[in-house]
Formats: structure tokens, sequence, C-alpha cells
């Protein structure tokens, strides 16, 4: 049989970059990271000063834009008109707006037709907000990660705090409970679980633990398929 989907969505900061990515790397497939591709489009709209709340602006800004993620030293780097953002795009300012702008149907519009594109080979973990309901309902195998909200937090600030940046663990609370009612309440494929996904709370376990029990869970599924 050839490669299978493996679609990982949930809020932020419940680890699913990187579980998706280790996962990935475990069982020898690609790592595609949808929820750089928004921060991208996030990232040059704001340089760009576009007005992320006017739909007609973003789809002027779809246009043109060209965004890539491509594996450089065995490692996804993201790229916007040929520029490597993969750093750029990690900015609290950018994570601050991500939900504005992926609420956006023609956004979203864009990105599924180059995210199923991507994955149409199999072959793929690919991690995100609607992946398994929107992008790809067909996935073989689908998870839902979620973790309590001060964990999340607590996580995002050792994150942020690593990479230098000045920050506050109730301001990050505040702001991923933010994208939280945002993704959750947008019209267009708002984050929920698929009712074929299983849900692992991620709350009061490693990123070992988590990657390992995904792992066994797949190969299961696997091994099912194969022997039909």
């Amino acid at each position: 049989m050839r490669p299978i989907q493996i679609a990982i969505d949930g809020p932020a900061g419940a680890g699913k970059s990187t579980v998706a990515k280790r996962l990935a790397k475990e069982l020898g497939y690609c790592y595609i990271d949808t929820g750089a591709m928004y921060r991208a489009l996030t990232f040059k709209a704001l340089k760009k000063k576009y007005d992320i709340n006017n739909e007609d602006t973003l789809r002027d800004l779809i246009k043109k834009t060209h965004i890539e993620i491509k594996n450089v030293c065995k490692e996804n780097q993201i790229f916007v008109d040929s520029k490597n953002v993969t750093y750029e795009i990690r900015k609290p300012e950018v994570s601050n707006n991500v939900s504005l702008v992926a609420k956006s149907k023609h956004v979203r519009e864009y990105m599924l037709k180059l995210q199923r594109e991507m994955a149409q080979s199999g072959g793929v973990v690919m991690d995100g907000r609607d992946i398994g309901t929107v992008v790809l309902p067909e996935a073989e195998v689908k998870f839902f990660l979620t973790a309590s909200l001060q964990a999340r937090a607590h996580r995002r600030y050792l994150e942020l705090d690593k990479k230098g940046f000045n920050v506050d663990l109730d301001t990050i609370a505040q702001e991923i409970s933010l994208r939280d009612e945002i993704d959750q309440q947008r019209e267009y494929a708002p984050l929920i679980q698929a009712i074929d996904a299983i849900l692992v709370d991620t709350s009061n376990q490693t990123i070992d633990e988590v990657v390992e029990s995904l792992k066994q869970e797949v190969e299961r599924k696997i091994e099912i398929l194969n022997s039909k």
C-alpha cells in the first residue's frame, strides 16, 4: 500500500508541531507545518501593513504572495516570495495575529489548495487546526492533541523565553485563550475534533511519551490496512 496520510489537529500550545515533526522523523515521512504557512502570510501582511481584518485586502495579498516549504538540512524552512522567514514567523507579533488572518475565507481556500497538493502522494504528517476535518478528511489516521490552558501557556513561555523574547506568563495565557476563541468560532473551518480523530491530552505527558503513543497507533493502523 502507498504511504498513508496522518492528520494532527489541536489548539495553540498543545505540542502539535513538535510531536508531528518527531513522529514524521520516526516514520520516515514528510512533515508539513500548515501553521507556519499561515504565519508566513501573516508575517508579510504585518510587514507590508495590510489590513488583516479586510477580506478584499487579504485576497489581494494572496495574489501577490508565493509560499513554499523546503527541506533544508533535514529541517523544514518556510519561504515567502523566495525569502527564508522560518525564524521571523515565530515572533509574538505574528503569533498574536495569525488567527485573525487564518479565519479569512479567501486565505483558507488558498491554503487548502496548497496543502492538499503537498499531501496528495501520502507519506505525510500534517498538523494544524482543520487537517482532519477539512484539508485531509480521508486521512487514514487522525489525532486531536489538547492540553490545559496552564500547560500550554507555560510551554509557550519557555519557548519564547529561550529565544530571548521578554514575555509574561499571564499575558501569554490570555493571548492563547483569545486565539482559542477565534479559532473555534470562525465561520470557515473552525477548530473542532474530527469525529474519527483520537483525542490525546498532552498536559502531563512528555514529548517522548506522546510521540511513542502516536507511533504505536499509526503502526497498528498500518498493520490493519496491510491485512485487508
